[in-house]
């Protein structure tokens, strides 16, 4: 008995070791910005990259809740549905998941506020750094500039508008949940492919604060822009959104005419 005791512990041990060890398929990074700026991110590759194929480009953004400078907690809230096992299979890519850090945003404008902000005139510090990163991103050989998409939750909703609003044209798709944006910006975004998510409930950033982007863009002649309301859903939309079958499907169709 005290010797098939011990096979057990020493079973039980063994698994704990390939459970902590395996590799975490997001890959650790920091940007270099120059003048003592950093960007920390972390990265998503395809499992198999095809010499001289190309692959699309997703850059997720955390919400307010995930700032910090431990370069993890960024990944808490849906980034990971990439990395699982069937949507790595079905859908290839890279993912650039950067944290911001303590005290600043993706975008500098009033959360709560019900009324549409005016883009800032120069991005947040942040978004600075992320807009070189994304740059030299481009640069790589094996990103198709025809796929790029962003995704980002509350903060990074707000990130997500900002980013399309000063890249108009570079993005194939777009996914803002429980964001807000510039409403004086959605003729220059009315041939994006957005999709847009928000609880009824939502009490942090106000719901009208998506239902107000979709009116722009439908009144500038958006013919691409979706929108899904969650009823009784308050600040946590993402969790939803994250589950709905066709999310990946929907935003890895998307091209940009070239």
């Amino acid at each position: 008995m005290h010797f098939l005791c011990c096979l057990f512990v020493l079973a039980l041990f063994y698994c704990t070791i390939i459970t902590v060890s395996a590799e975490d398929p997001f890959t650790t990074h920091s940007f270099d910005g120059g003048n003592s700026q950093t960007l920390p991110y972390r990265q998503l590759s395809p499992e198999t990259m095809t010499p001289g194929k190309r692959y699309p480009l997703v850059i997720f953004l955390h919400g307010a809740g995930e700032r910090g400078s431990d370069n993890d907690k960024q990944l808490k809230n849906v980034a990971r549905i990439f990395s699982e096992d069937a949507n790595r299979k079905a859908f290839p890519c890279f993912v650039i998941a950067p944290q911001c850090p303590e005290g600043k945003r993706w975008c500098e404008v009033d959360w709560s506020d019900a009324k549409p902000h005016k883009t800032p005139e120069q991005p947040s510090d942040p978004m600075k750094l992320l807009l070189k990163l994304i740059d030299q991103l481009r640069q790589q050989p094996n990103i198709d500039h025809a796929r790029l998409y962003v995704m980002g939750l509350s903060m990074g909703g707000f990130g997500t508008w900002d980013l399309v609003t000063r890249r108009p044209g570079q993005f194939a798709a777009a996914i803002p949940i429980c964001g807000g944006g510039d409403v004086e910006a959605a003729p220059q975004l009315n041939k994006l492919p957005l999709w847009l998510f928000h609880g009824d409930q939502d009490t942090v950033v106000k719901t009208v604060r998506s239902q107000l982007m979709v009116e722009a863009l439908k009144k500038a002649g958006s013919t691409v822009v979706r929108y899904t309301e969650y009823p009784g859903v308050a600040h946590n939309s993402w969790t939803p959104a994250s589950k709905e079958a066709e999310l990946l499907p929907w935003l890895f169709e998307q091209h940009r005419a070239q």
